[in-house]
């Protein structure tokens, strides 16, 4: 049986000359207390050193993952033909064993070989002495944890901090130097503030012309891409208002342009750093936001671990903490957007629909960031992809297409109404419904109502057109006889249909039929006509009682 050892110099084969002593694993390390013993248990039979460092390193990796080199299979094939091999690694061991077909063993007196071999490795390989074997594994390791060593990305933000907390401080530096060149030179050239309305434009004006006496005399077609703005520049300069200065204030002010010159260079120079990092360090986020929103999400995170760690609520809010904390404070609405509301996807929304793009650019945001922060891919597709969903997603905002549906009406089933009557293709298990004319008969009566109503309305009219003219008689005779002819006409009217009744019940002879099927005798007849006639008396004694009531009320109306 042969044993492969890794040392940092190369590999070695060791040939076990006595594989009963493996049996007794607990007493194995008695045999390499001394150098002597150990020859006695194993022997060396072949060395493969390593060219050079990067040659151990590239070995040293591929046996990290358990990957036989090139070399070793080479070495391996030319010493283990027919033997059964001994490894540390069992997954080294099957890999050797599915691409060179030898045959590996693992176990617990393996590795207490192994053991002992390390305690005596200098003794049993000639030529390896301790104080080579420690500089070159020192080395070894070394050079295999800067390799394995991946870069940190807190320092890689720190780098991005640093450069959107710098481009800030810029930014105000140059406003501020900005508007004290033109306050300056406004006292000489006033009028040059409304012309030139570029701040590094109007420092290199300044630079340019000094005394506005020699504008006349320059071209400003390398600072002013536009004609007029020079004609116009030129004409104010001869009619200007300002005041005189003399050359130690020009030569001042000069400096300060150059100043403002310079800081403008820095400050673009500055920006392509910081797009360069950003396009590295965290691409999606790039193309989602841009880089400057980006930047500033990272710094204020604290670092794109920390961002990738928040939620997509908290990135959309990140930045309004003090608005967030005074709405919930005071019970008011919380805000929308935080950094976030600079992005270009937000600028383009209307005012309306910044809070629906606003909250799903977060999420997208939110999903970007942890790909970049926590993925192995270094592209920016995952980016692009969620850009372009979020434009179509204006566009639908827009267009007023989301009342009808939230995505994509294509590729839907139709919804088909269900109709219990049908069966089969188009075939009817009842008849179809008709036309039922006599339903007509409640609207020929309803449009008869109304014919009526006209008549007593104007009845009604007459009656107070009555009461209201003015009349030779007294009012109460007049009252008297109107009430008596509505009493009148009323018992005519009951005469009437009593007499009809009467006709048609002497004149058809019709006999009406009990419940029971039996005919009703002529007597009872007679005695349902006496009790409709005492009935319909009745009811013109309540009448006539009731008109003298009214007759009663009008007259003390009257009176009074």
């Amino acid at each position: 049986m042969l044993v492969l050892f890794e040392t940092p110099a190369g590999f070695a084969l060791f040939k076990v000359l006595d594989q009963g002593k493996l049996d007794k694993v607990e007493d194995l390390w008695k045999e390499f207390t001394t150098s002597d013993s150990a020859r006695k248990v194993v022997e060396l039979k072949a060395f493969n050193k390593f060219e050079n460092t990067s040659d151990a390193l590239s070995a040293a990796t591929l046996i990290i993952d358990s990957k036989p080199t090139k070399g070793l299979r080479k070495f391996l094939q030319k010493h283990c033909e027919g033997e059964t091999l001994a490894v540390a690694d069992s997954k080294l061991g099957n890999a050797i064993k599915e691409k060179l077909k030898i045959d590996c063993v693992h176990n617990s007196a393996v590795m207490e070989l192994m053991r002992g071999l390390r305690n005596q490795l200098t003794e049993l390989i000639s030529g390896l002495g301790t104080q080579d074997l420690g500089p070159m594994s020192l080395g070894l390791s070394h050079s295999l944890s800067r390799y394995k060593l991946k870069f940190s990305p807190e320092k890689v933000d720190t780098m991005i901090i640093q450069a959107i907390g710098l481009l800030d401080d810029l930014d105000k530096e140059l406003n501020t130097y900005a508007m004290r060149v033109r306050e300056w030179y406004g006292w000489h050239f006033p009028e040059l503030t409304k012309i030139v309305t570029d701040n590094i434009e109007y420092a290199k004006v300044v630079k340019l012309m000094g005394n506005r006496t020699n504008a006349v005399n320059l071209d400003f077609s390398e600072i002013l891409t536009d004609d007029e703005v020079e004609a116009q520049l030129k004409e104010a300069a001869v009619i200007s208002m300002g005041t005189e200065v003399n050359d130690l204030d020009l030569s001042n002010i000069r400096e300060l342009c150059d100043q403002v010159l310079s800081l403008s260079e820095y400050r673009a120079q500055l920006y392509d750093y910081l797009r360069s990092r950003m396009n590295t360090i965290a691409p999606n986020l790039t193309a989602l936001v841009g880089e400057l929103v980006g930047a500033r999400l990272i710094s204020h995170g604290g670092s794109l671990l920390n961002l990738a760690k928040q939620p997509g609520s908290t990135i959309q809010i990140l930045g309004a903490e003090k608005a967030l904390f005074r709405a919930l404070k005071t019970k008011h609405a919380t805000p929308k957007y935080g950094l976030i509301y600079h992005a270009s996807l937000i600028g383009q929304a209307a005012p309306k629909h910044k809070g629906k793009i606003s909250r799903s650019l977060a999420s997208k945001a939110a999903l970007a960031i942890r790909y970049d922060a926590l993925g192995d891919g270094e592209d920016n597709s995952i980016g692009l992809e969620s850009r372009l969903k979020l434009e179509t997603r204006l566009r639908v905002l827009e267009g007023k297409e989301l009342g009808r549906s939230a995505g994509s009406t294509k590729g839907k089933p139709k919804i088909e109404v269900y109709e219990k009557d049908r069966k089969g293709a188009g075939a009817l298990i009842t008849p179809a419904k008709t036309y039922n004319p006599s339903a007509d008969l409640v609207l020929a009566k309803s449009a008869e109502e109304p014919a009526k109503k006209p008549e007593t309305a104007s009845k009604k009219r007459k009656h107070d057109e009555a009461e209201t003219a003015p009349s030779t008689e007294p009012a109460g005779e007049a009252i008297q006889e109107d009430g008596d002819q509505e009493v009148r006409k009323k018992k005519k009217k009951k005469s009437k249909d009593s007499e009809e009744s009467a006709a048609t019940n002497t004149n058809g002879e019709k006999k009406k039929k009990s419940k029971g099927g039996k005919e009703e005798p002529a007597g009872s007849e007679k005695k349902k006509k006496k009790n409709s006639d005492v009935q319909d008396s009745k009811i013109v004694a309540m009448e006539t009682e009731s008109g003298k009531k009214d007759k009663k009320k009008k007259k003390k109306h009257t009176d009074e």
